[in-house]
């Protein structure tokens, strides 16, 4: 992943709503989440939430699928992980990290 990829996620990550928007699709896993649906679980007007789901499909995170009259938005998993490890390359002076569950830290 390149660095302007990087910032044009974390920039449409870094809004409340987007990032709620985006945490639901990742919950709903592969089967997506239609605009309907994340309106009525996310409380949020309809023109509002077309906006934020553009961001984050301008950005990689989402996808957009027309399924007969319906859209379905999908977390982008593949780039979501490039983006983690990304943030995580380096955070060990470049030695391979990994996560302890126990602690919620990063061991070298």
């Amino acid at each position: 992943m390149e660095s302007k990829d990087v910032v044009q996620a974390l920039a449409a990550l870094a809004h409340p709503l987007r990032l709620e928007v985006f945490r639901a699709l990742v919950v709903a896993g592969g089967e997506g989440l239609t605009p309907g649906v994340i309106q009525e679980r996310l409380d949020v007007p309809p023109a509002t939430l077309s906006f934020h789901l553009k961001d984050l499909t301008n950005a990689g995170l989402v996808s957009q699928e027309r399924a007969s009259r319906n859209l379905i938005y999908r977390a982008q998993y593949e780039n979501m992980n490039q983006l983690l490890t990304y943030l995580t390359e380096n955070c060990c002076q470049g030695v391979p990290c990994t996560a302890d569950a126990d602690s919620a830290t990063f061991k070298c």
